[in-house]
C-alpha cells in the first residue's frame, strides 16, 4: 500500500511538474520579415494605452487557394508572441472528493502583461469595421483607476480571428467578412455551403463530415448550445456568444487537434481538443458539452484550399525558431505530448487529472 502512494505520489508530482513547464517559455519576439513577412498588429495603431487610435490600413488580398499554410503560420507566431500557452483539454479535474469533474482553466494575465499586449490587441480590433469605437471605448478604461494594465472591456477572439485572416490574405469581405462578433463569418460559411458561393473563403460542415485541415476552424457557441448546423441555420443573422479557434495541427497518433485562438482565458493560447474517429473514418473533436465549462463543436468551418501537412505546427517558422532556444525542444514536447501518466485509483489524493476520453468511457458504461 505504501509502495503503491509514493508512485502514485511521483506521478502527481510529475503532472504538477509538466504543467508548470507549460508556462516556463518566455514569449517569443515575433520574427523578422525576411523569415516571415507579415505586418505586425501594432502597426495598425499608434498612441500608448489611453491615446491609442487606429491607424487605417488595407488588408492582403489573395487567392484563397494560396491562404492556408499562411493562416497556419500567422497564428502560431502570434501565439509564441503571448507565450506559448497550452490548455490541455484531454484533461478534466475534480478538486476534492464527490466534486464535480471539470476541465482545467488556466490563469489569467497579470497586470504586465496585459499592458505588454494592449495596442497588440488594439491591431487585432483594427482589422474589423468597429475597431476604432471599440478601441476608444477602451481608453477609457484606460484612463480609469486600474490604468493602461487594465483587462479588455470587450471579447477580442473574433478580432484575432479577422486579424490573422486579413494578414494571410483574406482581405476581400466576400472572401471572408471580418467582424467583432464570430457568428458573422460562421454565417457566411453556412451561406456558402448552402448556396453554393464560390467566392466565400470557407464553407461549413457538420463534424465529421470532412477532414479537420490546418487551417480550418472549429467553433463552438456559448449561449446556445448548438450540437449542429441545423441548430444554427434557425438563427442565422442573428447575434450569439461564439468561439472559433484556427486548427494548427492534426495528431492521429494521439488523437487530438491543436487549434489557437484569441481571447482564451485572456490571451491567444494553444488548445489540445480530445478526438476520435467519426463515422466517416475523420478525425473529429469529441463532444465536451457534458463537462463544466465544455462545449460541443457545432460547426467545422472547411478552408477552400489545398491541405498542408497535419503537422503544420512542427514546421512553422516560429517553432523552428524555438528550437534554436536552448529552452525549446524538451518544453514544446512535453507540452504538445503532455503527462506521460496512467489513469488509476487515486483515492483520497487529491485534486485528480483524468484524461477526458477516460472519463467518457466511464459514462457512457454507466448503466
Amino acid at each position: 500500500m505504501r509502495g503503491a502512494l509514493i508512485d502514485i505520489g511521483l506521478t502527481l508530482l510529475a503532472s504538477l511538474l509538466t504543467l508548470s513547464a507549460y508556462a516556463a517559455v518566455s514569449p517569443l519576439d515575433r520574427l523578422s520579415p525576411e523569415v516571415f513577412d507579415i505586418n505586425p498588429p501594432t502597426a495598425r495603431v499608434s498612441g500608448e494605452p489611453g491615446k491609442m487610435s487606429v491607424r487605417p490600413a488595407a488588408c492582403l488580398s489573395m487567392p484563397t487557394s494560396d491562404t492556408r499554410r499562411r493562416i497556419v503560420d500567422a497564428a502560431i507566431q502570434e501565439w509564441g508572441y503571448f507565450g506559448f500557452s497550452v490548455v490541455d483539454l484531454t484533461t478534466v479535474r475534480s478538486t476534492y472528493p464527490g466534486a464535480a469533474r471539470a476541465l482545467i482553466r488556466p490563469s489569467r494575465p497579470g497586470y504586465r502583461e496585459n499592458q505588454r499586449v494592449a495596442d497588440d490587441i488594439g491591431g487585432y480590433w483594427a482589422a474589423t469595421a468597429d475597431g476604432a469605437w471599440i478601441v476608444e471605448r477602451q481608453n477609457r478604461r484606460w484612463n480609469g483607476p486600474s490604468g493602461a494594465g487594465s483587462r479588455w472591456r470587450d471579447p477580442w477572439s473574433a478580432a484575432f480571428i479577422s486579424w490573422v485572416m486579413c494578414e494571410s490574405g483574406l482581405g476581400d469581405t466576400s472572401q471572408f467578412e471580418r467582424h467583432i462578433a464570430h457568428h458573422r463569418y460562421i454565417d457566411q460559411a453556412i451561406i456558402a455551403r448552402d448556396s453554393g458561393d464560390q467566392g466565400a473563403a470557407y464553407e461549413a460542415f457538420d463534424v465529421g463530415e470532412k477532414a479537420i485541415l490546418p487551417g480550418d476552424m472549429i467553433c463552438t457557441a456559448r449561449e446556445e448550445a448548438y450540437m449542429s448546423l441545423d441548430e444554427r441555420r434557425r438563427h442565422l443573422g442573428v447575434g450569439v456568444r461564439s468561439h472559433c479557434d484556427i486548427v494548427v495541427q492534426v495528431d492521429e497518433r494521439e488523437q487530438r487537434i491543436l487549434a489557437i485562438g484569441g481571447n482564451v482565458r485572456g490571451s491567444v493560447r494553444l488548445k489540445l481538443w480530445p478526438a476520435e474517429p467519426g463515422v466517416s473514418g475523420h478525425l473529429q473533436p469529441m463532444d465536451q458539452s457534458m463537462i463544466p465549462g465544455g462545449r460541443a463543436v457545432f460547426a467545422h468551418l472547411s478552408l477552400r484550399a489545398d491541405p498542408i501537412e497535419p503537422d503544420a505546427l512542427d514546421s512553422s517558422p516560429t517553432i523552428l525558431a524555438l528550437n534554436e532556444r536552448d529552452e525549446a525542444g524538451y518544453w514544446l514536447e512535453r507540452a504538445i505530448v503532455g503527462p506521460d501518466t496512467t489513469i488509476r485509483d487515486y483515492g483520497r489524493l487529491w485534486p485528480i487529472n483524468v484524461s477526458f476520453s477516460d472519463l467518457l468511457r466511464t459514462i457512457n458504461s454507466a448503466p
